[in-house]
C-alpha cells in the first residue's frame, strides 16, 4: 500500500501557520483541530518546518510558560521529512522508526499535498494485514 492510498481515505487537508505564529496560537489550534502537529510553511507555500505537541512540550519543560509567546520559529524543526504519494508503507514505518517523528508531510512537485501520521500508518497497516489473512485463509478453505 501506498502514501496516495492513505490520502484516498483521509483526504489532502494539512493545517499550517506561518513562522510568526506564537506556541500558544499553535497549541489552540493543535488541540481545537484533535491532530498532533502543523506544517510551518513561508509565505510561497514552500514548507519552512514543522511543530508538533512534543515540541511544545519540551520547550515548556525547559522555558517554562513565558515560552507561549514566543514566535514558533523558535521551536520548529527545520530539518523536516517528507515523503511523496509513491513512497509505501513499510518505507514510511522505517523513515519514521530511524527519525523518531511521528508526522510526515507529502510533497508533491515542491507543493504540500497532504500529511500522514504514524496512526494513519498503522491503521492502514493493520487493514492490510488483515486483507492478507483473510485471503489466505479463503485460499486455504478453498484449496
Amino acid at each position: 500500500m501506498h502514501v496516495a492510498s492513505i490520502l484516498k481515505v483521509k483526504g489532502h487537508a494539512v493545517e499550517t501557520v506561518r513562522a510568526d505564529a506564537s506556541l500558544t496560537a499553535v497549541a489552540e489550534r493543535l488541540a481545537a483541530k484533535r491532530i498532533g502537529a502543523v506544517v510551518v510553511t513561508e509565505r510561497s507555500g514552500a514548507i519552512a518546518g514543522i511543530v508538533s505537541e512534543r515540541d511544545i512540550v519540551q520547550a515548556l519543560a525547559k522555558q517554562g510558560p513565558a515560552c507561549l509567546d514566543w514566535p514558533v520559529s523558535e521551536i520548529m524543526t527545520r530539518d523536516v521529512l517528507t515523503c511523496s504519494a509513491d513512497d509505501t508503507i513499510d518505507e514510511l514505518m522505517s523513515r519514521m522508526t530511524a527519525r523518531r517523528c511521528r508526522h510526515l508531510p507529502v510533497v508533491e512537485d515542491r507543493k504540500l499535498t497532504g500529511i500522514i501520521s504514524i496512526g494513519d500508518v498503522v491503521k492502514h497497516h493493520i487493514a492490510e494485514v488483515e486483507m492478507e489473512a483473510m485471503a489466505m485463509r479463503d485460499y486455504i478453505a478453498t484449496a
